[in-house]
């Protein structure tokens, strides 16, 4: 007996992600969520070095700009609240020091050209197709950073505009990186505060841009996962959203993440997460008697298990 419907899940069998693979993680705060997992499982990635980017064109633009060089100056900078800011970049680059904030701006702007460069595997998911268009030089931005409202313009990037923003993001990757491997998923995170209705029209201008982008893009590696659609259908359930109503909880985040893994990752890879799951495990345990012979035996153990992995994963380290 089924109790849901199933949403297929196609199993890749090339290009999967193992631990000889670069992982550039880009757009809302799910990709953080994935990103995570990575972390935990001693992937090589780079997760959101602008910060969460939730629309396409923020997105659009980092890529562009980090591929042409851009540098960061300072009238590229506003101040507000005493901090200084960039408009296209998220708040957790913004500071108090001008110059420490530039450098930031631009170190992560390297590291994002590094990746794009050199990435094996690009995934980016996108959040709304809801902007705001700053009003006084006519851009779109990537966060208001808490400017009043009335310096704004709120738009909806129709499907057409997002199609063209998504073109021209991979047009950009393929010149420096045409082996890469680029998922484009949509954040099942829901936009409330723009309105039930108008997250609806959000999410399907992104979803019908994403699979035309797919369709007109065969001779590249392009490729969709449904994170957006397991949420709905299969996890359509409040018990699977954080206390907010709006973000998945660590079930749902979980339960993805487990599809996303039978979908990109090697079984010859997911054995040997299981034993950096049991390493990182083992790392967190906090003993009742440090001193005991069953303790110093575990950590001999643990040390034995983690001078094995270091064999098979080049450049992996633990926190000790």
């Amino acid at each position: 007996m089924k109790f849901f419907t199933e949403i297929p899940i196609q199993q890749q069998t090339e290009n999967q992600i193992d631990y000889q693979s670069k992982v550039l993680l880009l757009g809302s705060c799910f990709v953080e969520n994935i990103g995570q997992k990575f972390d935990f499982f001693k992937f090589k990635n780079l997760q959101n070095p602008f910060g969460v980017l939730f629309q396409p064109k923020a997105i659009e633009h980092l890529i562009t700009h980090a591929i042409k060089g851009k540098v960061y100056t300072e009238d590229d900078l506003f101040l507000q609240n005493e901090l200084w800011h960039c408009y296209q970049a998220h708040s957790k680059l913004s500071g108090i020091d001008k110059t420490e904030v530039l450098n930031g701006l631009n170190v992560a702007l390297q590291h994002t050209k590094h990746y794009l460069e050199s990435a094996t595997h690009i995934v980016i998911t996108l959040g709304t197709a809801w902007v705001y268009r700053h009003l006084e030089s006519n851009t779109i931005v990537a966060n208001c950073h808490k400017v009043p409202q009335k310096a704004f313009k709120k738009e909806l990037l129709s499907s057409v505009e997002i199609l063209e923003s998504l073109q021209h993001m991979l047009d950009e990757i393929a010149a420096v990186n045409p082996k890469a491997n680029v998922i484009f998923t949509v954040s099942p995170i829901r936009h409330t505060k723009d309105g039930m209705v108008e997250n609806t029209r959000s999410k399907s201008h992104l979803i019908s841009a994403i699979h035309q982008l797919v369709e007109i893009n065969k001779k590249h590696q392009l490729y969709y996962f449904p994170s957006y659609e397991i949420m709905m259908d299969e996890l359509r359930d409040y018990r699977f959203y954080a206390s907010d109503l709006i973000h998945p909880n660590q079930v749902a985040i979980d339960y993805i993440w487990d599809k996303f893994k039978a979908s990109w990752l090697s079984s010859t890879t997911t054995s040997l997460m299981k034993e950096v799951q049991i390493i990182q495990n083992g790392l967190h345990h906090k003993p009742i008697n440090a001193s005991s012979v069953q303790h110093q035996k575990f950590l001999k153990d643990l040390h034995a298990r983690i001078t094995a992995v270091k064999r098979e994963i080049e450049g992996v380290s633990f926190s000790l």
